[in-house]
């Protein structure tokens, strides 16, 4: 099985596919075409940690997003949990706004694009580093790592959407998906408070197909509220009165998401194990079986045309969702 799935891998990331500057393709058009989107219009990015998985949402005609694709993550590093000093090795989770100028065509590692960590919140919260990128290669410091492949394609689409007018594209970074079960397998996470908040933007784009208004107040995100005042002035100090910007019937569906998770913590079950078990990061488990089957140098030259060594390869195959 391993074997299979690395000569498939093998196929799907040669560096000859590779283009020195990224541009989309007419295969990744045709799929834009055949799914109601197109290059020009707005783009969103999901991360998820656990999974190991980066998701490309495109806006259709009537400005709701739908899933595009999903990219396997060859390599993140740190922990589940938000990054909150410099050299922690924590991948950022949170809400970031990512605009051209935080575009890199010429990243040491292939090409990138800045998170702009630490936002404005965690900025006033305190938290400190930099650099914080998506790019290519397999190796990570507090970045999410793709293939140079992965990453070609993922540059081309948010470029070209920028390009054609989109001011900024939002990306969620999520430790998981976000349901009620996974938030009852982590239910002991000193962390909790802090992803259910992450957890109310992740609902509210669920249920509304749009990015969700992202303010700060109280020392917390929040989310689609209109403040009478204008956007509050400090992240940290007291919400100012404000308004929802949704309507009571998605109101009420966002209540019922909430109440899911208050019965799932509730409920009688152990956490899991496993949810503090990373030592290090983790790996999407198809490149997991290609490290596991070819060791890390084979797997560096095959997700990559840089000189990056997959970082921590030991700690990458003890990853516990990797399995």
């Amino acid at each position: 099985m391993i074997a299979a799935v690395g000569a498939a891998l093998s196929g799907c990331l040669a560096l000859d596919d590779v283009a020195q500057t990224p541009q989309l393709s007419s295969t990744i058009k045709s799929e834009m075409a055949r799914k109601g989107t197109t290059p020009e219009s707005p783009v969103l990015v999901r991360i998820f940690k656990q999974e190991s998985e980066l998701e490309i949402w495109k806006a259709d005609k009537s400005g709701n997003f739908a899933l595009f694709k999903t990219y396997p993550m060859c390599r993140w590093s740190g922990k589940l949990g938000p990054k909150t000093k410099i050299g922690d090795r924590q991948a950022p989770e949170g809400f970031y706004a990512v605009s051209a100028s935080q575009l890199n065509p010429k990243s040491q590692y292939y090409v990138s694009f800045n998170l702009g960590y630490p936002n404005r919140l965690e900025q006033a919260l305190g938290y400190t580093g930099e650099a914080l990128m998506v790019h290519g290669a397999c190796s990570s410091s507090g970045c999410y790592a793709m293939t140079d492949k992965g990453i070609g394609e993922i540059y081309a689409i948010v470029a070209k959407a920028l390009d054609s007018g989109q001011p900024s594209f939002q990306v969620q970074a999520y430790p998981f998906r976000m349901t009620a079960q996974n938030m009852a397998a982590h239910k002991g996470d000193p962390n909790m408070p802090f992803w259910r908040t992450l957890k109310e933007g992740y609902d509210a784009f669920t249920i509304t197909r749009r990015p969700p208004k992202v303010s700060a107040c109280g020392g917390r995100y929040v989310f689609n509220r209109n403040f009478t005042a204008g956007e509050p002035d400090s992240p940290v100090a007291s919400c100012p009165p404000s308004t929802d910007m949704l309507d009571a019937t998605l109101s009420a569906r966002l209540q019922t998401e909430e109440s899911k998770v208050d019965a799932a913590l509730a409920a009688d079950l152990p956490a899991s194990s496993t949810m503090s078990a990373y030592v290090d990061g983790g790996m999407h488990k198809s490149f997991r079986a290609i490290l596991q089957q070819a060791g890390p140098k084979t797997m560096a030259a095959k997700v990559s045309g840089t000189k990056y060594p997959v970082s921590r390869p030991e700690a990458a195959l003890a990853d516990p969702f990797g399995q």
